[in-house]
């Protein structure tokens, strides 16, 4: 009998943990999902090693992952208010055509040999500019997908699982493919699987938003929703840490090939490896968020993770042999994506419908946005002093960034209690009682 128990336990608490997937549209997106984002890893991974291959500088490795960012960060407040006056399914089916084209025509240059870094450079930046209003969308869409709001954390974290699961699959993938036959055929096959995620949207039954459509004007609203996230204290702290953590840790990823061609003697191969690596530790993280039944404990997650992301980059930096290398990238690649759906769930939990997509613009500006100030900045410091010391600095400020936080989280802490209560995941003042000696 005790044994029939545990198996149900066991049976329930897998099934509560893909429990969004009950949502018929939110069950189509990952569908479509699940095979454009192996795509669009490929695609990133054979950027890195077209570059590389092209040019052997570290600084151009920085300078195209900045490129392919800083449109998201100047735009991203523009667009944040623009996907609150349209339709987001709309949005999106135009955004994911755009960058299916993106891939295409890089796919074309590279099969014609006619590519070159400048080219590289302009395609990236077109990508960030899709990105600027893509992911704002994406999130705020997220909601209308999933019909139950305490759904939404599973969401959130079955997401993330897809994210990181195709980020296992398509580096390894795409080491193949390099191999074999080239950059441009993952740049083909990225492309291609776009119409994966189109055809989702396009098969999607949405009810309206039920809210009206602002108003008043786009500066106005951008001054709304500029004072609600610099004034409310745990959006303001999260997004700050979570800033640090993608200005400063982020960049590993363009040093990667360095590390796989320079440090560990490697080739294609060796980068898939290591990126795959990453992405396994990314999926375990999110796997583990998607089994939790409650937000409560994630702000106390997010200082855990900025310092588990920073120590294994610190080590990153000491390894020169492939192994060690995997594994400290399957620790970076947990804290990473720990903090990441975490800061997503409590900032999604938090904020009210009508600023959802302007704090979300925001929330790009800190994920996307801060990337390519870190990957210049990355990328010159691993030009003058080298990849090793350049991660192992990056990771010590993660490692101060979780320091700071600790500081702030008991008052991040007494802001949220009320609206837990309020929202029904703190139940009554036994258990805020209970939640102020454990953390929220």
């Amino acid at each position: 009998m005790t044994e029939e128990v545990a198996t149900e336990r066991t049976e329930s608490r897998f099934a509560h943990a893909w429990r969004a997937l009950r949502h018929r549209n939110f069950k189509l997106f990952v569908s479509g999902q699940s095979l454009s984002l192996i795509g669009t890893w490929m695609t990133r991974l054979a950027t890195s090693w077209l570059v590389y291959r092209l040019t052997g500088s570290a600084l151009l490795l920085g300078v195209v992952g900045f490129s392919g960012q800083i449109l998201t960060f100047v735009l991203a407040p523009f667009a944040g208010v623009w996907v609150e006056r349209m339709d987001r399914r709309k949005l999106l089916v135009w955004t994911q055509t755009l960058a299916g084209l993106q891939s295409l025509t890089l796919a074309g240059l590279t099969l014609y040999r006619i590519i070159n870094i400048t080219d590289v450079i302009v395609l990236a930046s077109l990508q960030g500019l899709i990105n600027a209003f893509d992911m704002p969308g994406r999130q705020a869409f997220l909601v209308q997908m999933v019909d139950e709001k305490q759904d939404l954390g599973n969401a959130i974290a079955i997401n993330s699982s897809i994210v990181n699961l195709a980020r296992l699959v398509g580096p390894a993938l795409a080491g193949l493919v390099i191999a074999w036959l080239g950059e441009g055929y993952c740049f083909l096959i990225d492309g291609i699987s776009y119409g994966a995620v189109i055809l989702s949207l396009l098969m999607m039954r949405v009810r309206p938003s039920g809210f009206a459509r602002p108003a008043t004007s786009m500066l106005l609203q951008m001054k709304e929703g500029w004072a609600y996230v610099s004034t409310f204290k745990p959006i303001r702290t999260i997004l700050l840490l979570f800033a640090l953590s993608n200005l400063m840790g982020m960049p590993f990823t363009v040093l990667l090939p360095i590390f796989a061609g320079k440090i560990l003697h490697g080739g294609a191969h060796t980068l898939g490896f290591l990126t795959g690596a990453s992405g396994a530790g990314a999926l375990v993280s999110a796997l583990s968020l998607a089994v939790r039944k409650s937000v409560r404990g994630l702000t106390t997650m997010i200082q855990i993770a900025s310092a588990m992301f920073g120590v294994g980059l610190i080590l990153l930096g000491f390894s020169h042999v492939l192994w060690l290398s995997m594994l400290m990238l399957t620790v970076v690649g947990f804290g990473m994506m720990q903090g990441m759906a975490a800061s997503n769930t409590v900032i999604q939990t938090l904020v009210p419908e009508d600023k959802r997509a302007r704090v979300m613009s925001y929330y790009t500006m800190a994920f996307v946005g801060m990337a390519p100030f870190g990957s210049l900045l990355a990328g010159y410091l691993a030009h003058h002093f080298g990849a090793p010391h350049t991660v192992m600095l990056n990771g010590t400020m993660c490692v101060l960034g979780s320091a700071w936080f600790t500081t702030q989280l008991p008052g991040v802490l007494k802001v949220m209690r009320p609206i837990y209560v309020e929202m029904g995941i703190l139940a009554d003042a036994e258990e805020v009682e209970m939640e102020n000696r454990a953390g929220v």
